[in-house]
């Protein structure tokens, strides 16, 4: 059966809806011994993996509670793991772990480079599929009908590779997108939403690196169909579907009404939904997504971060009536936090996936930094997460920084913020994302402004005192007195959200900060330069700190007159 006939048996899907649905379930109940399942996870890792080197080395077979656990094991980057899963990527057994990993899923570090994520059985079935499938489950109770047909959901992130890149040992290795769990896992039902599309395998030949025409090649097919639902993951593939279907809008009428798919022969020519398109363009001008496809219900991608800030105008793009669902809390290497119901922003810890531990993000994370346990942590806090589980990870500091919301059912619910070594510290302030992006946010509220995206910098020459210096895409035009009082409102967002910022500015170590208000566009013409250089879109994200000179570049010098 192929993947667009399974979406269409009413079987499948009944079995695929008891799954997710009995999984959220089964991570509810587990919240109220939160504590015993997060000593059952550890003890699990230790039993299963204490014959490994990695184990033997640390005496696993000795440990018995998370303190034994925390003075075993220093936390630690992925590039203290690096020689132990380089020997694993070359085929070397029991090194992390105690069974073999069947691919190893990349993920772009800070600097670029690709990680190479070990992902065994055991992890999957105990700690990526229960969160997995649960993630799903407010999109399907709620809007049941973005499973209508194949068509209905347009996966953006679902990118298969026929002949994908392997490690030394001829492992796969891809992005999490890129695996089919089914073959690889054995889980018949782990297809996501929008796999069985039309569009999900392309039927047209083009090559892997090429990916802005794969977007195009998608866009164009999924005209064609009554799409009610967008999966992004990462918002700025979202916000970048609504620029591309203006951009490529002569094209892909042209392909409609003469049958072709990147020029060549697909179906049928389509004279009548051609007509239908230009009708559009005729009425509204700017043809918008909510135009294209009328029974639009939902996003479904991270809504925090710089996304925050830009969201709630950007769903209008896909109809008034959308509702923005939050991609789950969690990266490459494993799960933090899923949404459970229609919370905006937050999701519940997944006790059942990992030892999670967290630091106060205000500090820098060393192998011995002291941790706090789950019902430790405190509402409107920003916090570090370390976590172990049994794929070979072990008290390992992912990179994200997450807020807690509130503590629900026994567990603190979670959002995401940033990542924890995107800081600035020009002069002392050491400002991360989360207390920027937070600082825009309420300048934005204090003066009615909106905005598109925001980029920022530390401007320094001879002859002035360093300043932060912002990029800015505005929805609409902001005059010269709005710019001047949205800046001020900024600087002083900035004193209350570190103490750092405001002592280097009392000190006039740092300057007042500026503003260079770009052209609506800007931000998405360099999110597609990217992509169009050969980065996959889902690692093309938001980036706040742009301190590389030839990147501030790009972004801003084609909006200058």
């Amino acid at each position: 059966m192929s993947s667009a006939e399974s979406w269409t048996d009413p079987e499948r899907l009944r079995r695929y809806r008891a799954r997710v649905f009995a999984e959220r379930q089964g991570l509810r109940e587990a919240f109220a011994d939160a504590a015993g399942h997060q000593e059952g996870v550890l003890r699990d890792l230790l039993d299963f993996n204490s014959g490994t080197e990695y184990g033997k080395r640390h005496g696993f077979d000795r440990i018995r509670t998370l303190d034994d656990f925390r003075k075993a094991v220093p936390v630690q980057t992925y590039a203290d793991l690096e020689p132990w899963i380089e020997r694993a990527a070359g085929g070397e057994p029991g090194v992390l772990t105690a069974d073999r990993p069947t691919v190893f899923f990349t993920s772009s570090g800070s600097t670029g480079a690709h990680k190479k994520v070990p992902v065994t059985p055991r992890f999957m079935r105990t700690t990526f599929f229960p969160f997995y499938y649960a993630a799903w489950a407010p999109l399907i109770e709620h809007f049941p009908d973005v499973l209508s047909h194949p068509g209905a959901v347009l996966n953006l992130k679902h990118d298969p590779l026929s002949a994908p890149p392997t490690t030394a040992s001829g492992r796969p290795h891809v992005g999490a997108s890129q695996v089919d769990f089914g073959s690889a896992f054995g889980e018949p039902l782990s297809a996501e939403p929008g796999t069985g599309a039309p569009w999900a395998t392309l039927p047209v030949p083009v090559a892997a690196d090429e990916h802005l025409e794969k977007m195009y090649l998608r866009l164009r097919l999924a005209v064609e169909s009554d799409v009610r639902c967008v999966i992004g993951i990462n918002p700025a593939m979202v916000a970048a579907l609504p620029h591309q279907l203006r951009q490529w809008w002569p094209r892909i009428v042209k392909e409609v009404r003469d049958g072709t798919l990147g020029g060549l022969p697909y179906g049928s020519p389509n004279p009548e939904r051609a007509a239908e398109l230009e009708r559009l363009a005729r009425r509204h001008g700017t043809v918008r997504p909510a135009h294209v496809w009328p029974h639009m219900r939902a996003l479904f991608c991270w809504t925090t971060g710089l996304a925050s800030l830009y969201l709630p105008r950007l769903r209008e793009e896909f109809g008034a009536g959308v509702t923005a669902l939050p991609a789950p809390v969690a990266a490459s290497e494993g799960p933090v936090g899923v949404a459970l119901d229609r919370h905006r922003t937050a999701g519940s810890l997944v006790v059942t996936a990992a030892v999670h531990e967290f630091a106060d993000a205000d500090q820098d994370l060393g192998p011995d930094t002291a941790t706090l346990r789950p019902d430790e942590l405190e509402p409107g806090r920003d916090y570090h997460v370390v976590f172990s589980h049994v794929g070979g990870l072990y008290r390992y500091a992912v990179g994200d920084v997450v807020r807690v919301v509130d503590h629900q059912e026994g567990v603190p619910r979670l959002e995401y913020t940033g990542r924890g070594n995107h800081r600035s510290d020009h002069a002392g302030e050491r400002l991360r994302d989360a207390q920027v992006i937070r600082a825009l946010q309420s300048a934005l509220d204090a003066t009615g402004l909106e905005l598109r995206n925001a980029a920022c910098r530390v401007a320094t020459g001879p002859r002035r005192p360093a300043a932060y210096e912002f990029a800015v895409s505005a929805t609409t035009p902001w005059s010269q007195d709005e710019s001047a009082r949205f800046t001020g409102r900024l600087d002083q967002a900035l004193r209350r959200e570190s103490a750092g910022y405001h002592a280097a500015r009392t000190t006039d170590r740092l300057a007042a900060p500026t503003l260079n208000l770009l052209d609506p566009e800007a931000f998405l013409r360099d999110w597609q330069e990217q992509v169009a250089c050969g980065i996959r879109p889902t690692q093309v994200k938001d980036r706040l700190f742009r301190q590389d000179p030839q990147l501030w570049a790009r972004l801003t010098e084609p909006s200058r007159g």
